[in-house]
């Protein structure tokens, strides 16, 4: 049984979360410059607290995530699913797994990776093995780790925009498991 998910997954905050209806104007346009999908959300409204951070964490998000060019976005999702389950982030998992699947279509490919298996296609076993051992040990990074990228068809700009999404993450992943839990429906539980 694994505890990852593509099925939605709750999450709990341990701080309350800013009121929209009572927040600043600085709160506000802070949540402006996160993503549209996301500027209500629970966990970005407990973010608002601080919106110096929030907004320049929205913003880089929106950059890293969905710029032209480089990685495509659905492999920037894949790499984002690989990060949170090293770090063991389930709420950002079914997300970013979700997300992979909505652009591709490749379930059978993402539930392999949720069960603990590898990727099928050799593109995304490198960029998911890249990430994982990034994820594990950024110190262990050498030009070698690179190679299987290169190998697999990745330029540089590739290349960087992985290790931007993989940063990003180990980021997202720590302040949405510091600040709250994630919760599993039952029924997701097993799947």
């Amino acid at each position: 049984m694994t505890r990852f998910t593509m099925r939605p997954v709750g999450w709990r905050p341990r701080l309350a979360p800013v009121d929209a209806a009572t927040a600043t104007p600085a709160q506000l346009a802070a949540l402006e410059a996160c993503p549209p999908a996301q500027r209500r959300s629970t966990y970005f409204l407990t973010l608002a607290h601080d919106p110096g951070s929030l907004g320049e964490r929205g913003a880089l998000f929106t950059t890293v995530m969905y710029a032209e060019g480089g990685l495509p976005f659905s492999e920037r999702e894949y790499a984002t699913a690989i990060v949170s389950i090293v770090n063991g982030c389930v709420y950002c998992t079914s997300v970013h797994a979700k997300r992979f699947v909505d652009i591709t279509g490749a379930t059978e490919a993402m539930q392999a990776v949720l069960d603990g298996g590898p990727a099928p296609d050799p593109r995304l076993r490198a960029i998911g093995d890249f990430a994982a051992a990034l994820t594990r040990d950024p110190q262990a990074m050498t030009p070698a780790a690179i190679a299987p990228l290169r190998d697999a068809g990745l330029d540089d700009l590739q290349i960087l925009d992985l290790i931007h999404a993989v940063a990003m993450f180990a980021n997202a992943n720590r302040l949405m498991q510091s600040l709250g839990d994630s919760l599993v429906p039952k029924s997701s539980q097993s799947s």
